[in-house]
């Protein structure tokens, strides 16, 4: 009989681990001191905040050609990080000009100041609650940073998104802000039709569509809009020139290596800062194979 139950016993317990390891659990508090920045991810039905252990050592200064927007963006971090009131912001645009690497530069920046990220992706916006539950005892300041953000129709991380920002019952953690990048400014596609129902007053007033009306309603909850715009050519020049000095190529040399420049972005397509970056690497890895 005693055995009998024990099998029952041990039967019961295997049952409950395997429904315990389906069904969703607090999320756990991380170790705050192993990092500055940290990643929110899924294991199964489980989230969890994993320290990044290598964080981008970007710099403010490293970013040429943004300075409006690298100040706006230095203002808002600053006051967030001296407990004044900052916005949640969007940076949108252009390609590669430096959206996302400003937040990580800021986050340098300002990390001895209790500043620190947690990078989340859009699909699990809906875990955005969660996450502030977890952080909103802490010192420190947390940028939530969702990277590339756009949504198509009906995902569940759009109305998640929205209500975090503006018009939860809830009100959101003053050691919380959302930082986002996008290359559209409206995060959800738009159509044409949708502007059929665009409506005139007889003064000319123009009133949207509900359709219009909703995708822009997200986009409208960031207090702040900063936005990024392709590089001229003298611009890209001047990125290319700022990173072949980081790498230590001395001015002959940099000059020389202007057409290189121009071909590299005629063949992507883009200037940007990106690939000013991505030339300077090729160009200085080339140069020590040559002398090898």
């Amino acid at each position: 009989m005693n055995e009998h139950f024990e099998r029952l016993l041990v039967r019961a317990e295997a049952l409950i681990a395997r429904l315990e390891s389906i069904l969703p659990q607090p999320l756990g508090v991380p170790d705050w001191g192993a990092s500055i920045a940290f990643r929110y991810r899924k294991r199964g039905a489980h989230g969890v905040l994993e320290p990044v252990r290598h964080v981008a050592t970007i710099r403010l200064e490293d970013l040429q050609q943004i300075d409006e927007q690298k100040a706006k963006i230095q203002r808002n971090t600053e006051r967030f990080v001296r407990g004044l009131p900052a916005n949640n912001v969007l940076l949108t645009g252009a390609r590669g000009t430096g959206k996302s690497s400003l937040i990580k530069a800021c986050l340098n920046a300002y990390a001895d100041q209790g500043l620190r990220l947690i990078e989340v992706d859009k699909a699990d916006l809906t875990d955005l609650p969660d996450i502030v539950d977890v952080v909103a005892p802490r010192p420190e300041r947390f940028i939530v940073f969702c990277d590339d953000l756009s949504f198509e129709e009906g995902e569940s991380g759009y109305k998640a998104l929205k209500s975090m920002l503006d018009g939860s019952v809830a009100a959101a953690s003053p050691n919380v802000l959302i930082y986002a990048t996008s290359n559209r400014r409206h995060l959800l596609p738009e159509y044409l039709r949708e502007n059929l129902a665009v409506t005139h007053t007889d003064d000319g007033e123009v009133h949207p569509g509900e359709a219009v009306e909703e995708k822009i309603s997200l986009s409208e909850r960031f207090g702040l809009w900063v936005s990024f715009y392709p590089f001229s050519q003298d611009e890209y020049l001047a990125v290319v020139r700022q990173w072949l000095r980081h790498y230590g190529v001395d001015e002959a040399a940099i000059e020389a290596a202007r057409p290189q420049a121009l071909v590299w972005a005629l063949e992507r397509g883009s200037r940007s800062g990106r690939v000013a970056y991505q030339f300077a690497r090729d160009y200085v890895g080339r140069q020590a194979d040559a002398s090898a």
